[in-house]
């Protein structure tokens, strides 16, 4: 495991393990998230295995742009429309309608995808580099704490962790079907901030 700074010549690093399917960890707005390219073979399948994951549980995406959700979401609703607007970038995850061609495994039931849009500079630093959304999932085994810190990180199977220093203790990303207005995960964005949002 390479622990890489976030400085441009690192990011890019850490953006071409990505092309090549392997998987990298890096800080995001909450905890340290391990990512890989949603369309490499296998890729999602061995991130799975070494975080010990039920395979049953979809992970997310995270991207930098609302361009990058055109890829990965089949359409945006009105109310996904204006959560993105008050809500992105920030710790809300979006359940929307995937994209015809993502892998099975990212899919949730009704064929949907969660998205989020990272406040982290460095996590949107490394979507821009690598072109688009990819997959983020807390960096530890599951049932464990996350991990805080690059150091904090002891995964075997991960290529690159980029050191983004010690993050703050965070709630989770609260994830948010818009088109059903249910709540999956509450977390740092509570059901009143999104009903006022949507209620305006």
């Amino acid at each position: 495991m390479k622990i890489v700074f976030p400085t441009k010549a690192g990011i890019e690093e850490a953006a071409q393990a990505l092309r090549r399917g392997e998987i990298v960890a890096y800080p995001t707005e909450t905890v340290y998230g391990l990512g890989v390219d949603p369309y490499t073979p296998g890729a999602i399948e061995c991130l799975y295995a070494i975080k010990g994951r039920d395979a049953a549980i979809p992970v997310l995406l995270i991207a930098a742009e609302n361009e990058h959700m055109d890829r990965v979401a089949r359409s945006i609703s009105p109310a996904a429309r204006r959560c993105m607007e008050v809500f992105w970038p920030g710790p809300l995850s979006l359940v929307l309608p995937a994209a015809p061609d993502l892998p099975t495994s990212l899919l949730g039931p009704g064929a949907t995808v969660c998205v989020r849009r990272t406040s982290s500079p460095i996590a949107a630093d490394l979507c821009r580099a690598f072109g688009g959304a990819i997959v983020s999932t807390s960096a530890n085994l599951s049932g464990q704490p996350p991990a805080r810190s690059a150091q904090g990180i002891s995964l075997d199977g991960v290529s690159i962790v980029v050191d983004g220093g010690e993050l703050d203790d965070a709630l989770p990303s609260t994830v948010f079907d818009p088109d059903t207005r249910v709540i999956h995960r509450e977390g740092a964005i509570s059901r009143p901030m999104i009903e006022r949002a949507l209620d305006r």
